[in-house]
């Protein structure tokens, strides 16, 4: 129970390979049932048709050799005479009187007993034309036609003929029939289901490539199946134009990102640098128009940061983000990382490093940018009074650093997409702290430029923990 379970569960009822299987089984059931049930028929009928046309003819010939014999023999004589002469193991006749007397009949045999004979001669009403009856698991056809002599009417002539040993045979045939269909269309079920699978593995295999294409394989991604049927060659066409347009439009916003922003900043810098300048010179301002300057400057930093950002992401969509990647202690960077944060967001940083030296291949700068980034993303997702960790060991030829904090947690669905640019879990939060969706994008892709991997794992009112592994030669 449970195999057929786990099969029904891999079973996709709205696949197309399905849908296409059933359709030919159930058009090969129909047509093979359709024919057998003619063919089963046909031969029932070619059957009886024949036992009927011997009926026919025995009822024709009877009066003939009772004439005959009546000539040569007294009456009664002759009609048992004829009776006797037409009568075989398989045919019986008898003749009644019109006041329903027996004047002749056919002695029982082997084939038929007297008590089944006496039951055929209790049937009151025969057809006049031959009909098939089942009497007892027997089978028959009978008929019965006026006796006329020299045109005297004698009585009335019944003739049986047992049919059980044909019809046995034909209905065990027509049984081989409908099971010899029933194997006809399983196999053609599974020759179809190998069929349409063969015939649609192209498709599959064009779904296997557009899956595995990214942003950055847009403008060198070309899908190719060979020995495809045409319509599917087509298919792939239409998606290697689609990818060419996509590529395109991925250029051209890239290319406008990167020069808004790069056009943006230096006047904002400047704009950033005069009201840095007025408020050190704050004896002559207001309360109002202090508090006014302040918040245009913090959005004109904000603004820039954003920019900065922008530009790191174009120049990596672009492969021009370049990394500067050498040997250098990491213990060194880590203590200069504690203290710059403390000094900036006033909350206390944990450095749990092994006294040991450790060793990393990266970007000083770059990895500087990244650790910043995560520690100030602790800062700003956990509570004023919770200590942030800055923990660093090395594995083999790996050195592991983790940015542990005790904040509000990230909910499961939303971990595997927080790397995505722009990406928020909670928008009003994210409003509230003054986050882009863009530090944990950025530090993907140095990351990851630099060879390294980085991964999150978090439970909600738990906090959350960021892993930076990168290669220590």
């Amino acid at each position: 129970m449970n195999i057929i379970n786990a099969i029904a569960r891999k079973i996709d009822t709205f696949s197309l390979r399905l849908r296409l299987t059933i359709g030919i089984a159930v058009l090969a059931a129909l047509g093979i049932s359709s024919i057998t049930v003619w063919t089963t028929w046909k031969m029932q009928q070619l059957l009886i048709n024949s036992h009927k046309q011997n009926i026919e003819n025995l009822t024709v010939r009877f009066p003939h050799d009772v004439e005959l014999y009546s000539e040569m023999m007294p009456p009664e004589v002759g009609l048992q005479k004829a009776i006797n002469n037409l009568t075989t193991k398989n045919i019986f006749l008898w003749v009644k009187s019109p006041e329903e007397k027996f004047l002749a009949q056919s002695r029982t045999s082997d084939n038929l007993s007297s008590a089944r004979l006496s039951e055929l001669m209790s049937i009151a009403e025969m057809p006049i034309t031959p009909q098939v009856h089942q009497i007892n698991q027997r089978y028959f056809v009978l008929c019965s036609e006026a006796l006329r002599v020299r045109g005297k009417v004698l009585g009335k002539l019944f003739v049986v003929q047992d049919i059980t040993r044909d019809q046995t045979m034909f209905l065990a045939m027509a049984h081989s029939l409908a099971i010899a269909s029933f194997l006809i269309v399983v196999v053609i079920s599974v020759v179809s289901a190998f069929y349409v699978r063969r015939s649609l593995q192209p498709l599959c295999d064009l779904s296997q490539m557009t899956a595995v294409i990214s942003v950055v394989d847009l403008s060198k991604a070309q899908l190719s199946v060979d020995h495809a049927p045409s319509e599917v060659r087509e298919l792939a066409q239409t998606f290697n134009m689609m990818l060419s347009r996509l590529s395109q439009s991925w250029e051209q916003e890239r290319q406008f990102v990167s020069n808004v922003s790069h056009e943006l900043r230096t006047p904002l810098t400047i704009v950033y640098g005069y009201l840095q300048s007025v408020l050190r010179r704050q004896d002559n301002l207001t309360e109002v128009q202090q508090e006014a300057l302040e918040t245009a400057a913090s959005e004109a930093e904000r603004t820039i940061h954003l920019l900065e950002d922008l530009l790191d992401l174009a120049r990596a969509d672009s492969g021009h983000l370049h990394f500067h990647v050498e040997s250098f202690l990491l213990n060194e960077l880590l203590i200069e990382l504690v203290e710059m944060s403390e000094n900036y967001s006033g909350r206390e940083i944990k450095y749990l490093v092994n006294s040991e030296a450790l060793e990393v291949k990266a970007d000083y700068n770059r990895l500087k940018q990244v650790l910043l980034n995560l520690i100030d993303n602790a800062v700003k997702y956990s509570e004023p009074n919770t200590p942030i960790s800055l923990n660093a060991n090395q594995q083999e030829q790996e050195v592991i650093i983790q940015v542990c904090d005790q904040g509000y947690g990230i909910p499961l669905q939303h971990q595997s997409r927080i790397f995505e640019r722009f990406y928020r879990v909670d928008e009003s939060r994210n409003q509230a702290t003054g986050g882009t969706g863009l530090g944990l994008s950025i530090v993907k892709t140095i990351v990851e430029g630099m060879g390294g991997k980085v991964s999150v794992r978090s439970r909600l009112g738990e906090g959350s923990i960021f892993t930076v592994i990168l290669p220590v030669k």
